[in-house]
């Protein structure tokens, strides 16, 4: 049974930067596409960056391009979300999540495990 664990969230002000991680703490992770989402208050959960577990496929939400750089460290079975220049639209609980096919998918049913969410806020 895949477990992920995200950390690294936190408060910051507009134009900070923070980096989330994703650890598959049982290690059960070989070959899957990893996928970062979020959900803010009253909205849906949306797609932010997805990259396959060998790196040859990254994606990104239009509205995190230039900013979020997603990554992996496939010996330590975690992955990695850099935000930078972060705005109070960031503000999220952000979801690492492992996806069912071998390509990024963009929707929440595109992945089957999920964790339990790591607390963004961005402050302006």
């Amino acid at each position: 049974q895949v477990q992920l664990v995200e950390s690294g969230g936190g408060l910051v002000q507009a134009g900070g930067s923070l980096r989330l991680s994703c650890a598959d703490s049982r290690r059960t992770v070989s070959a899957y596409v990893m996928g970062w989402f979020r959900q803010a208050p009253g909205k849906e959960r949306e797609f932010v960056a997805a990259i396959t577990w060998n790196g040859g496929i990254i994606d990104y939400a239009e509205s995190v391009k230039g900013r979020f750089t997603i990554s992996k460290d496939n010996t330590k079975y975690t992955v990695y979300l850099q935000m930078n220049s972060l705005q109070p639209d960031d503000t999220a609980v952000y979801y690492c999540a492992v996806g069912r096919g071998g390509v990024p998918g963009l929707r929440t049913l595109e992945y089957e495990y999920w964790g339990q969410g790591t607390q963004v806020t961005v402050s302006s």
